[in-house]
């Protein structure tokens, strides 16, 4: 799978709100998924197992969705991004909005890096 078919994929089940099935389908078993180092949301974590269980813990806090939103990849060598906006209320933090770039990079047809910068 090329980096844009990769992206293409991604777009179609992130318009669907699909990111468990993003992570299972498209990212590697070494995949690394990286937030700011002073996020008061997510942290650092390598493997899918350990992206699913972060995903997963961040998920089970969510109180209510208000909007939801990702852009179309913009895509370019073995990367692409979307943006990502979402306003929601979590478990602790209450109502937040989260304004994002989420950088993916691809190789050998399969996701090995995600990064949000917020």
């Amino acid at each position: 799978m090329t980096t844009r078919e990769a992206a293409e994929r991604f777009n179609e089940l992130a318009q669907q709100e699909k990111w468990f099935e993003i992570q299972e389908e498209l990212f590697a078993d070494t995949v690394r998924s990286i937030d700011p180092v002073d996020s008061p949301y997510f942290g650092y974590a390598e493997g899918k197992a350990a992206v699913r269980k972060k995903g997963e813990e961040f998920v089970a806090r969510i109180e209510a969705v208000h909007r939801r939103y990702t852009s179309a990849p913009i895509v370019t060598g073995n990367h692409f991004a979307v943006t990502r906006e979402v306003d929601i209320t979590v478990h602790g933090l209450g109502r937040i909005q989260i304004n994002e770039i989420m950088l993916y990079e691809v190789k050998d047809g399969m996701i090995v890096l995600e990064q949000f910068i917020y």
